[in-house]
């Protein structure tokens, strides 16, 4: 199990949160969408997930802090679209488990990530430590984030407020999707809370009760 990241632990973790809106574009249509950003870590230092539509709106929630990784949940333009710009700003690498690079190499043909993400991998900043779980439905190289600490999972698009992330585009497969639901998500706490990429939080037990375990 590699651990990416340090273990800064000088002040407690926590988690910063805004919305930004902005446009998804696959297979021929676009959509007005807002995204959430999620920002996790201390005062000294945080990972952000995803990098949807302004780097600026990122940078508000960072402040001064050092961004340690960009981890990107999956590679729909609205949650990687100003990524790389994102990383000339910081410094820091971005992080997008390889199964999605042909949904990356959509929006960003000329432009690789730094690093893959692996189920089982843990990403440690600012003294919080995720791990990562591999959850394809959405699309292939979808990606959860569990901070057993913390007591929440990032979602991404594959879980909401509400049920599963959408499929029947490019890239996505219902089945899959739900049996990534129910084999990496509804076997953690029931407590814990599910901060997504679009939308509000939910609980895992909500969310198993409404689809039923």
């Amino acid at each position: 199990m590699s651990i990416v990241g340090s273990a800064d632990a000088t002040s407690a973790p926590r988690i910063d949160h805004a919305v930004t809106s902005g446009t998804f574009s696959l297979d021929g249509e676009t959509h007005q969408v807002d995204n959430n950003i999620w920002v996790v870590g201390n005062d000294n230092e945080c990972l952000v997930i995803d990098a949807p539509h302004s780097v600026d709106d990122i940078m508000a929630v960072v402040g001064g802090r050092t961004v340690t990784a960009i981890v990107c949940t999956h590679a729909h333009d609205d949650h990687v679209r100003v990524a790389p710009e994102l990383r000339s700003r910081t410094g820091a690498p971005i992080l997008l488990h390889p199964a999605d690079l042909p949904l990356w190499e959509l929006t960003h043909p000329d432009v690789r990530p730094d690093d893959d993400l692996a189920d089982g991998q843990l990403l440690r900043s600012g003294g919080a430590e995720l791990r990562v779980l591999h959850t394809p439905g959405h699309s292939p190289g979808a990606v959860c984030l569990y901070a057993p600490a913390l007591g929440v999972v990032f979602t991404g698009d594959t879980l909401f407020n509400g049920g599963p992330g959408a499929t029947g585009r490019s890239f996505s497969d219902r089945p899959t999707i739900e049996r990534s639901i129910r084999h990496q998500l509804f076997t953690l706490p029931p407590a814990t809370v599910v901060h997504t990429g679009h939308g509000d939080s939910t609980t895992i037990e909500a969310e198993a009760d409404a689809l039923g375990r």
